[in-house]
């Protein structure tokens, strides 16, 4: 029995160490998985089309956005840097929903006392701090710039309930605003001003120390009808800094009271012009309207200088009329020089403006109408034709901000007037890229506080464009710097520092502007590069055109969504490109693209025996001289067997068209970066010539670590560079060449693959 008892133990022991073999056994067989392809449809990140927005990316036949109009009077408070206002709205619900309250922003808010926005970064103690910083931090008493609302009246003059919660204010409705009806409602505030030089901001004023004047750049100035869309319902989203804005279109009728010795300018047409001009400045401005090569002074440096000298007690109203624009901005001064030129836009007169103290001499009087002029045509050339009747570029020190039809921009001289090629180029390029976001989004209206990349990655990309155009109209501007415009982003060369960052401060584009470490690059440089990227090496120009433009005429006075974008870029184009919009969008990849191995081969044929059969053998492979031993090589200069089965299967003119290959290369490149890019190959062969060869993306389909290629050449290879004009934002380019760059050129020890015949 003790025996029998054995066995069985021994067999149940067995057993169970079969068990658990076949168990480890069953764990390390491959796992099934998920499609993970990188050249997989977007299905699982896109929302599904529906009849407000169509799977081509247009809008949809149900395609519905609300209308806020806005009837304001402002009056400007010079002495004591206050704004205070009395505006009604009128809101029209063109939604298929019926609203029981409206959402309103309230912007300045973030300048609050008590604003949550001051908290959200946390603090440290510095080891180095400006002393500026260390007062406003420290020591000062905290500005409070926020909204005060003295009420919320409806048409009748009766109190309105509402409640305000940080930024946004809800306004509750008595009864719900059915589909297609209107609501009008009054609101009266003001607040103080900011100091935006020493307190930073978008807008707010600047105080010249020297004469005590203050120059003026007002915005986010009065509280805005928040979005309501079939994506998000209402866009009431807080405003924590970073993130922008989100408005509705509408009209603007808005009476602005300011010092009488004040110059003015903002969004809309000027309906009171005579009244506000001088009898000079109307002569000066009807020379304005007709000059298309140069700008005409309106107001003169010689004029402002002297009233700097005089303040007003007096006022004096200029009245503004904008029709169909998200949002209102103005600029005010005694301190302002002033000019005009004329813009042909396809046959319709624009005036390209700009406002600038003293202090900004010379270098905007020579620069920054031209700049606004220079915009407004390559914009136009590659969207629609810029609809409104001005574009205005106003000087305000560290300032890069935009509104419909009027921007602040900084870049200032030195004291004695002298400048640096730097701060030139770069006064230049935030004229042409705030000026640029007339286009987006003031028309091409994208959800800023959502997605800060659809404006300003697309209008950093169409800033390079328009950069380059410039450098060609006025070359005398870019003598020093060879001809060239010394762009700062656009180039796939220059984002490579940020890409092949550290991945703990990297985010994808696809992220809100509040929760990315590098804002810049990420909104900015980023998705701007992505699209000189597809405009030059994966789309070609002409057919990345047409679809940009078709995007940008599909949505004009619109409000696009990321795949409304990327669904028209595929649409107008015939190309697929999700893997472009996975990677370079969602993801945190790079590109990183290397040479692995270059391999050598003779062809082979057997001696005596008809040539319908061709081998290749690796050259100098001890492994197959046994092996093909009384085989004849073909690839030399006699070529006979191969001249023989030309003459015998083609006709002398297909065999014209032929080549006389001698050399047969295998190149195998694979991918330590996550990106799929094209692969672009230039050859360097022994008679000094270059070929250059370029394979689409999909190369990587089956294989997302090696891709591999066959050059055939009646040449001797000696190089082969990848990517040789950076083409591709490759982090790593010392892979990218052969012969390596620690000598090796033996072709057939880069990699030891035996090779199928």
């Amino acid at each position: 029995m003790k025996r029998i008892h054995f066995h069985i133990l021994a067999i149940l022991f067995l057993g169970a160490n079969l068990a658990f073999a076949q168990e480890k056994q069953d764990d390390e067989k491959p796992q099934g998985h998920i499609n993970n392809n990188k050249f997989r449809q977007l299905y699982q990140e896109f929302s599904t089309p529906n009849m407000y927005r169509t799977a081509s990316g247009a809008p949809g036949k149900a395609y519905y956005q609300q209308q806020a109009d806005y009837e304001m009077d402002i009056e400007l408070d010079d002495k004591n840097q206050k704004l205070y206002g009395v505006e009604t709205i009128t809101y029209t619900n063109n939604s298929p929903d019926d609203l029981e309250y409206l959402w309103v922003q309230l912007d300045q808010n973030i300048r609050a006392k008590n604003s949550q926005a001051k908290l959200k970064n946390g603090a440290r103690i510095p080891r180095l701090t400006r002393a500026s910083s260390f007062v406003n931090r420290y020591v000062a008493d905290p500005f409070d710039g926020g909204f005060n609302i003295d009420y919320v009246r409806n048409a009748k003059g009766r109190p309105m309930s509402y409640t305000i919660n940080e930024t946004m204010m809800r306004i509750d409705l008595p009864q719900a605003l059915k589909s297609g009806d209107k609501i009008s409602f009054s609101i009266k505030w003001w607040y103080n001003i900011n100091n935006h030089v020493t307190n930073r901001g978008r807008s707010g004023y600047e105080y010249f120390a020297k004469d005590g004047n203050y120059a003026y750049v007002i915005a986010q100035f009065f509280p805005r009808m928040a979005v309501y869309n079939d994506v998000e319902g209402w866009q009431n989203y807080q405003f924590w800094g970073n993130g922008e804005f989100a408005l509705p279109f509408g009209n603007y009728e808005v009476n602005i009271t300011v010092p009488a010795d004040h110059v003015l300018d903002a969004t809309g047409k000027l309906q009171n012009r005579k009244s506000v001009f001088s009898k000079e400045m109307m002569k000066r401005y009807e020379r304005a309207l007709e000059s298309y090569d140069e700008p005409v002074i309106i107001v003169s440096q010689e004029e402002v200088e002297a009233a700097e000298k005089n303040f007003s007690n007096k006022k004096k109203t200029w009245k503004f009329y904008a029709e169909n624009v998200r949002d209102f901005g103005f600029a005010t001064s005694r301190k302002f020089i002033w000019d005009m030129q004329a813009v042909d836009i396809n046959g319709k007169r624009v005036m390209a403006v700009s406002m600038y103290p003293k202090e900004g001499n010379p270098l905007w009087e020579k620069y920054s109408t031209k700049a606004v002029a220079s915009t407004l045509k390559t914009y136009s050339n590659h969207t629609f034709d810029y609809p409104y009747h001005k574009a205005i570029s106003v000087h305000a020190k560290n300032q890069g901000m935009e509104y419909p039809m009027i921007c602040w921009n900084y870049g200032r001289p030195n004291e004695d007037g002298t400048y640096s090629e730097r701060t030139k180029f770069g006064m230049i390029s935030v004229i042409i890229h705030e000026v640029g976001h007339n286009f987006f989004p003031m028309i091409v209206n994208s959800d800023e506080r959502q997605w800060g990349w659809m404006d300003e990655g697309l209008d950093t990309f169409m800033q390079y464009l328009a950069e380059q155009d410039f450098a060609k109209a006025h070359p005398e501007s870019v003598k020093r710097q060879g001809g060239k415009y010394p762009s700062r982003r656009g180039e796939p060369s220059k984002i490579v520092p940020y890409m092949k960052g550290s991945q703990e401060y990297l985010s994808p584009i696809m992220s809100n502007p509040e929760n990315v470490y590098q804002l810049g690059p990420n909104a900015y440089g980023k998705p701007a590069t992505g699209l000189n990227i597809l405009r030059e090496t994966i789309m070609g120009r002409e057919a990345f055109d047409h679809a940009f433009k078709t995007y940008a005429q599909r949505w004009k006075f619109k409000h696009p969504t990321p795949e409304d974008f990327f669904r028209t870029m595929e649409d107008a184009s015939g190309i697929d490109l999700d893997w472009f919009w996975r990677g370079w969008f969602y993801t945190t990849d790079y590109t990183d693209i290397g040479i692995e191995s270059v391999r050598k081969f003779q062809v082979i044929s057997q001696k005596g025996q008809a040539f319908d059969r061709v081998y290749f053998v690796p050259e100098g492979d001890d492994r197959y001289k046994k092996e093909n031993e009384g085989k004849s090589i073909i690839n030399n200069e006699d070529n006979e067997p191969l001249k023989e089965y030309l003459m015998d299967n083609f006709t002398a003119a297909e065999r014209a068209t032929m080549g006389d290959p001698k050399y047969f290369y295998e190149v195998s490149f694979n991918k330590p970066g996550g990106l799929v890019m094209p692969l672009i190959v230039e050859c360097t062969y022994a008679d000094g010539s270059k070929e250059m060869m370029k394979y689409p993306a999909q190369i990587w389909r089956k294989n997302d670590k090696r891709a591999k290629i066959v050059i055939a050449s009646d040449k001797e290879l000696k190089n082969i560079q990848i990517d040789p004009k950076l083409e591709t934002a490759d982090i790593d380019t010392s892979n990218n060449s052969w012969p390596r760059k620690d000598g090796q050129t033996d072709f057939n020890k880069f990699k030891d693959n035996k090779v199928k015949q």
